[in-house]
């Protein structure tokens, strides 16, 4: 099975080496590059509670100073790994849907507390800061990455791709959803999906892409990639 993967090389390593050891073929093209933005000092003693909305929002921020056990909130288990792996102890994951975040920040995080850090891209898919000061929350919001779309394909990739088009693509947000639809249309690749099957995590990301002709569409969660191997 030909299957491309379309995180940065950092956070496909081990699902390549995995599909590989699996006797698959593997493409990868990176959608974004995930740049550092540099943010003033912050306090993390004023804070009670700290959100992750990405693994990247954890892995541009210096935690060096913020107490571990902290409520720490993570928008999914790729997330959640790495905050326990950086000492964090009291961690409350959300699956991968940031709707479901919101509902485990209500269940287990008492506004009256105290105020809650949300770090996070540039770029949101839905506004869970502006929805919990709806429900009293005191929260401070800070950008510390950007995710810039990745415009150019290699020829040598491309050759391969419309000579043999991948059965499966994934794709991990609606900014990649985004990023592969212009690349798509830049490169005049609109009709070499029909046989192909899109993995999307979140219905924003896959609606990006309706128009294309695929196969079928699957929604998935993160680690769930093995799994949806045996689902076409």
């Amino acid at each position: 099975m030909h299957i491309l993967l379309t995180r940065p090389l950092e956070d496909s390593k081990k699902l390549i080496l995995m599909l590989h050891s699996m006797n698959h073929k593997v493409s990868h093209l990176p959608l974004l590059q995930i740049k550092k933005v540099e943010i003033p000092e912050i306090d993390f003693s004023q804070f009670n509670g700290i959100i992750f909305t990405s693994a990247n929002a954890l892995k541009n921020l210096d935690i060096s100073k913020v107490n571990k056990n902290i409520f720490c909130f993570c928008v999914g288990h790729a997330t959640e790994r790495i905050a326990k792996e950086s000492g964090f102890q009291n961690i409350f994951c959300a699956d991968g849907n940031v709707n479901n975040l919101k509902e485990l920040i209500l269940q287990n995080f008492d506004p009256k507390i105290g105020s809650i850090l949300y770090v996070s891209g540039e770029i949101v898919s839905y506004d869970l800061q502006k929805d919990l000061i709806s429900e009293h929350y005191v929260i401070k919001r800070v950008i510390n990455y950007t995710a810039i779309p990745n415009e150019n394909l290699d020829i040598n990739f491309l050759t391969d791709i419309k000579s043999s088009p991948p059965d499966m693509v994934f794709i991990y947000s609606e900014n990649s959803a985004r990023a592969f639809l212009n690349i798509i249309k830049k490169y005049k690749l609109d009709n070499i999906w029909m046989d192909t099957n899109l993995m999307c995590i979140g219905e924003k990301a896959s609606s990006t892409l309706n128009d294309i002709k695929w196969k079928k569409i699957f929604l998935f969660n993160p680690g769930e990639e093995e799994f949806l191997l045996y689902k076409i």
